[in-house]
C-alpha cells in the first residue's frame, strides 16, 4: 500500500515563495528610482548651463560698441603772412591725440585708421595711423599727424571772412574698423566712425571749439 502513494512533484523548499518575488519588484523599484533621479540631476544641470551661458551671453559677453574720442588737436608749423594769412606753398601740421576704447571682455583687433580734413566741403589733408589692437576693457591712444595744404585753403573763397574772425573752421573724419573676437565663439565686424567740428584759432594756433558726432557700422 505505502509504494502505491503518489510522490510529491518537487520538494516545498523548490517552490518559488512571495518574498522573492517581493524583493525582485522591490529591487525593480529602486533602480527606476535611481534612474529618475541620476536622469532628473543631469537635465537640471543641463538647463543650470544652458542659463547660464545665456545670461553671459547677454550680459558678460555682449559685444559693446567700441568707442573713438578726439581727445585734443594741436597746430603746429602754421606759417603766416602779416600775422593773419598762411603762406602759399607751405603746410600746416595738425597733430590729433585720437582714442579707442574697447569696453568688451575680449580683444578689439583694429586695421589703419584714417583721419580727413575738410575745410568747407574740400579735402585739404589725410592721414593713416597705424593698426593695432585694443585689450579688454582698456584705451589705446595714439598721435595722428596730419599735412595740411595750404594752397587749397587759400583757394577758399570763405578764406577772407575766417581771417577777419581771426579763426579756421574745419571738419575732421576719422574712421576705425576692426574685430571683435569672444573665446572663437562670438565674432563681430564693426567700423567707428567719427565727425568733428572744430574752430582753430590763428593767433594760438589752438583749438577753440570742437563738436563731435560718432556713429557705428556692424
Amino acid at each position: 500500500m505505502e509504494r502505491d502513494q503518489a510522490k510529491p512533484l518537487a520538494p516545498v523548499s523548490d517552490l518559488p515563495s512571495s518574498d522573492d518575488g517581493e524583493a525582485a519588484l522591490h529591487l525593480k523599484q529602486v533602480r527606476r528610482k535611481k534612474f529618475v533621479k541620476c536622469f532628473g540631476s543631469v537635465a537640471a544641470l543641463a538647463i543650470i548651463l544652458a542659463v547660464v551661458i545665456i545670461i553671459l551671453i547677454f550680459t558678460v559677453f555682449r559685444v559693446k560698441d567700441p568707442i573713438i574720442n578726439m581727445n585734443g588737436v594741436a597746430v603746429t608749423r602754421l606759417e603766416l603772412i602779416n600775422g593773419t594769412t598762411p603762406k602759399p606753398g607751405s603746410n600746416i601740421s595738425v597733430t590729433a591725440d585720437v582714442s579707442v576704447k574697447n569696453p568688451n571682455v575680449a580683444s578689439f583687433k583694429y586695421r589703419n585708421t584714417t583721419t580727413t580734413l575738410y575745410y568747407y566741403g574740400k579735402v585739404v589733408g589725410d592721414a593713416r595711423g597705424p593698426p593695432g589692437r585694443a585689450k579688454a576693457r582698456r584705451t589705446v591712444r595714439m598721435n595722428i599727424t596730419i599735412d595740411i595744404i595750404v594752397d587749397r585753403v587759400l583757394a577758399s573763397p570763405n578764406l577772407v571772412t575766417d581771417v577777419r574772425s581771426r579763426t579756421l573752421t574745419m571738419v575732421s573724419y576719422s574712421r576705425v574698423g576692426g574685430r571683435i573676437n569672444i573665446l572663437n565663439i562670438i565674432k563681430r565686424h564693426v567700423t567707428v566712425k567719427m565727425n568733428c567740428s572744430m574752430t582753430v584759432n590763428i593767433f594760438s594756433q589752438a583749438i577753440q571749439q570742437q563738436k563731435c558726432k560718432r556713429q557705428v557700422d556692424v
